[in-house]
């Protein structure tokens, strides 16, 4: 019988960065390809949004290192096709107490892949960054090359954009609400139903739901994926008056991270001038359909943190702006990348996960993605790392080679 709704090579579920660069690179492929979104393109409510990621090389995890070299050639090819930039480089500065084994992992894994960097005590910290960066004298830093800041809102727009332009079909408030295997023996692939009752045909599915690609994946096959939905929070912070020219971005001072509990991070200032980005790696487990919007973190240790860091030149009084924001976390913090099986087979590849430090690598995503659904498998990754049968085997997955990997701090309502 022939089917009633649309037709396509790939349908994509879910439009933000990754699913984005997933449709850029399989319409560029000459694949019919359908994009959908179940809220308004480039809303507020997932976690592709906002004014800033920090890219970065430096992991304590061996196996990001590719993914983060291609994702950096891709960020510049991607602004090249559209015209205008979403990638700011700046140098990247990793700092923590010298017995950390996480910033040791990473100092390790920089030898390891051959990237170059500095270890710096906190003598050669002060003369490097000309005083603007402080650090205990029982820390070390590691300083490296590849750092800077991506503009979210405005990367998404751009894989949407390019994706429409080399041909992708581009719909929003579409709901889905399952997955559907396609019984026929000749025709296959897979039925995408939506909550208003439109369904399309496609070969291959591909859904990368964010913050709710556990509550899909659960309507489709029953499975039930160790992903949590966090809301964290994202603050900024006042440069004083007379400083901010030394923590922009276009110059040299870094995007950075602090290891230890709790895990900091930060870029220079660009997207609000005299104000500085820092924060929390941290959050509250939510439902993303009930959240809390809100009170955000407890901040007490974040302030002591920035008044020890930056010789009084930014006011750790509070922050003066913040933004809420979603993660999927699992619970070794590696992704989600992986046939979703069962009766689909590899019709369907379920993207999600990313615990809040996948957005630089969205453009390599993006392409293991399209890879995995046209051909069954992927160049330059090792995808054993995020298959989802792990967590069968260990629930807490990937085991790691250090005892104080980087975690999430979950703070309970």
């Amino acid at each position: 019988m022939e089917f009633p709704g649309e037709k396509f090579d790939v349908i994509v579920v879910g439009a933000g960065i990754m699913g984005s660069s997933a449709a850029y690179q399989l319409a560029k492929r000459g694949q019919k390809t359908l994009l959908l979104e179940q809220f308004d393109f480039l809303h507020h409510r997932g976690s592709s949004h906002g004014e800033s990621r920090t890219i970065r090389a430096t992991y304590p995890e061996d196996y990001y290192h590719p993914m983060i070299l291609e994702s950096c050639l891709l960020w510049e090819q991607a602004q090249s096709e559209i015209g205008y930039k979403v990638y700011f480089k700046a140098h990247q500065f990793d700092m923590g107490p010298s017995e950390n084994t996480s910033l040791r992992s990473v100092i390790a894994s920089c030898r390891k892949n051959s990237v170059p960097h500095q270890v710096l005590d906190c003598r050669q910290v002060l003369e490097k960054y000309s005083g603007r960066i402080e650090i205990p004298e029982n820390w070390v830093g590691v300083a490296t090359e590849l750092g800077g800041v991506i503009k979210p809102t405005k990367a998404v727009s751009m894989y949407q954009t390019l994706a429409i332009k080399n041909g992708a079909v581009l719909r929003d408030h579409m709901e889905v609400k399952t997955v559907l295997k396609v019984k026929d023996a000749v025709k296959g692939g897979v039925t995408v139903v939506t909550s208003n009752g439109e369904k399309f045909w496609g070969k291959k599915c591909v859904v990368t739901a964010g913050a709710w690609v556990g509550k899909l994946v659960k309507r489709i096959t029953g499975l039930e994926l160790p992903i949590q939905a966090v809301e964290t929070t994202v603050c900024y912070w006042r440069i004083k008056e007379g400083n901010e020219a030394d923590y922009a971005v276009g110059g040299d001072f870094p995007s950075f991270a602090s290891y230890g509990d709790p895990y900091i991070y930060g870029t220079p200032s660009l997207e609000y001038p005299g104000l500085i980005k820092i924060g929390l790696h941290g959050g509250y487990p939510c439902d993303p359909d009930r959240r809390p919007w809100g009170p955000g973190l407890l901040l007490d240790s974040l302030k002591e943190w920035i008044q020890g860091r930056f010789a009084g030149r930014v006011d750790s009084n509070g922050p003066v702006a913040t933004q809420l924001c979603m993660y999927s976390i699992t619970p070794d913090e590696d992704f989600v990348i992986d046939f979703l099986g069962e009766e689909f087979g590899e019709d369907v590849v379920v993207a999600g996960g990313f615990s809040g430090h996948g957005f630089k690598m969205a453009p390599a995503v993006g392409r293991i993605l399209a890879d995995l659904v046209l051909s069954g498998e992927a160049q330059g990754v090792e995808l054993q790392h995020f298959r989802i049968s792990r967590f069968k085997e260990n629930p807490k997955g990937n085991v790691k080679d250090y005892e104080d990997q980087v975690s999430f701090s979950v703070h309970p309502q």
